[in-house]
């Protein structure tokens, strides 16, 4: 039995086009450079703590309390906490007291030491920034192709502020699951598999959580932004590989309708709310 936390780690603004811009969009008009910001929309920052047989598994961190350090959006402190100027002009975010995971953790009696995995689907501000706060878990893991495209991208799209000085382990792909045939077995029971499905970046990952009857939950980050988004296969407007994106988001789309689906989660569905899933 898994019991899976889905939690609300705070709010993103973004330009509509950006999660939901579809095949022909261009990065200019994803990033809202060309939308007014009354156009812009606010979604929801969701990460999962998992309490597994044989450990916590947290995927995903959220922003950090220091972007948002009174619990409402702040410009200067936002900047300062992502290290870029361009970024804050492409993503403005929030989190409302109590919100940060840190804040979450502790509510529910968690140390971050008590984490045995914090498990990243991809290394965007809006899912590494607060990885800061959970440094003391024991074993912090990523795909090996997503540090790497980190490093390609870090002008534009990623800061190594947010991880530098953690302990950070990149997974050998030891299984084949998944559109582009990589995937990793954490404990090598089938139970929790990271799944590269790239498109959005190089080393995004789906978590696929499994019971012993069959039944899973997806967890498909930012595979897709919302249920819509496999429902009419509509790509976002963020890709450095617009064919393999499609190509992740159509087994997303398959593994969303297999009948032993219980959930399919994207991390930015406002469909969602916090809940927990028995597994």
């Amino acid at each position: 039995m898994m019991k899976i936390h889905v939690l609300r780690t705070g709010e993103v603004r973004v330009s509509p086009y950006l999660p939901f811009g579809g095949d022909h969009c261009s990065l200019l008009k994803a990033s809202g450079m060309t939308t007014p910001k009354k156009d812009w929309i606010w979604l929801p920052v969701f990460c999962y703590l998992i309490e597994h047989p044989q450990g916590l598994i947290l995927v995903d961190t959220g922003w950090h309390r220091d972007m948002s350090p009174r619990g409402e959006y702040d410009k200067r402190a936002q900047i300062k906490s992502l290290g870029s100027w361009l970024l804050y002009h492409v993503n403005q975010g929030r989190i409302a007291s109590g919100e940060a995971i840190d804040e979450q953790l502790a509510s529910m009696g968690i140390k971050p030491s008590d984490l045995d995995y914090v498990l990243l689907t991809h290394l965007d501000c809006d899912h590494a920034n607060g990885l800061r706060a959970v440094k003391d878990a024991k074993h912090v893991v990523c795909a090996a192709e997503e540090l790497e495209c980190a490093r390609k991208n870090g002008l534009i799209r990623y800061k190594k502020k947010w991880w530098e000085g953690i302990d950070m382990q990149t997974i050998g792909w030891n299984g084949t699951e998944g559109p582009v045939g990589k995937s990793f077995d954490l404990f090598g029971d089938g139970t929790v598999v990271m799944v590269n499905i790239p498109g959005h970046c190089d080393g995004l990952c789906a978590v696929k959580l499994t019971n012993a009857d069959g039944k899973f939950v997806l967890l498909f980050a930012d595979g897709g932004y919302a249920t819509k988004s496999w429902r009419e296969m509509i790509t976002s407007g963020v890709s450095l590989d617009k064919k393999l994106q499609r190509q992740s988001l159509q087994w997303i789309r398959e593994q969303s309708l297999d009948p032993n689906c219980i959930e399919s989660l994207a991390t930015h569905d406002t469909a969602v709310t916090p809940h927990i899933i028995n597994l």
